[in-house]
């Protein structure tokens, strides 16, 4: 046994005997996944109806982000809908890369539906301090296209591994990558939300909008860097030991249970509430102005 394995076996056999009977409780496998399943499918279609509103509210625009990232939403949910629906299937998918591919693209999607929001307040924050915007969408872009690059070559190089050892070298490293890169989600939340948010508590004038942007940007941050920093702590321990931390097999139903609602369920719920609203209507004068008071 390695010794980082071993460390991980210590920590869970101090957990109670319950979670072992649950873990090990063939209905609460099965009905776990169709519990999560149904959860992702509701997100979905409400992330699909804000969509179709805002179409409606606004139809003279194209793809906003905001469209753009009730879209993404919308895909995210729907394909971990189907993942948890009909895990027993996909787990006897083959060849091994399709089945990779099919768990762990939700995940990269997920990424850049929410790093969107960065992009977004990083634009606004340099147009705000008359900052060049030019290359920022141009860096998410070869940013999100480098890491499905790599993470594209991971799959690749685990599905041709031929032994136990390059299956376990193949298997850190995309855990480490996929760690890294939810940590640089973090970071980016911290730095322009952060950022955003300091600049907008500085904003002279009072108003309602003021305060209710300012509470927005505050508790969209907090909850996406944490989201992101549990999901990059939780990827790099189940590396540790997969064994008994593996977030994506039946055998860990309460663990799954916990961790999908936590770096994903819940997360992608509460921003969806906290954005609900609809962008101004247009009139004959123009759009509605934004209440002062």
């Amino acid at each position: 046994m390695r010794p980082l394995d071993g460390l991980a076996v210590a920590a869970l056999g101090a957990l109670p005997q319950w979670w072992t009977d649950l873990e090990n409780n063939p209905a609460l496998q099965e009905y776990a996944n169709y519990g999560l399943g149904a959860a992702y499918g509701l997100i979905a279609l409400v992330a699909l109806v804000q969509l179709v509103r805002i179409q409606l509210r606004v139809p003279e625009y194209g793809w906003t982000t905001q469209k753009v990232f009730h879209l993404l939403n919308a895909l995210v949910c729907s394909l971990r809908c189907g993942s948890f629906l009909f895990r027993a299937q996909m787990e006897q998918l083959h060849p091994d890369a399709l089945r990779l591919v099919l768990f762990d693209l939700p995940g990269l999607l997920f990424f850049t539906t929410y790093t969107l929001l960065v992009l977004f307040w990083a634009e606004i924050y340099h147009q705000a301090r008359s900052m060049p915007t030019a290359a920022l969408r141009p860096i998410f872009i070869a940013f999100n296209a480098l890491v499905y690059a790599c993470q594209g070559g991971l799959w690749a190089y685990e599905s041709m591994a031929d032994s136990d050892s390059a299956e376990r070298v193949s298997a850190y490293i995309s855990a480490g990558f996929l760690a890294a890169v939810s940590l640089c989600a973090a970071v980016g939340f911290l730095l322009y939300g952060g950022r955003l948010f300091l600049m907008l508590q500085r904003f002279p004038i009072e108003s309602r909008g003021r305060k209710k942007k300012l509470r927005e940007v505050g508790m969209v941050t907090s909850i996406c860097a944490a989201c992101f920093s549990l999901r990059a702590i939780m990827v790099a321990l189940s590396a540790v030991d997969a064994a008994e931390l593996d977030l994506d097999v039946m055998a860990h139903p309460m663990l799954n249970i916990i961790y999908y609602c936590l770096v994903e369920i819940i997360p992608s719920a509460w921003v969806l509430y906290i954005l609900r609203k609809l962008p101004p209507k247009r009139t004959n004068q123009g759009y509605q102005s934004i209440p002062t008071r």
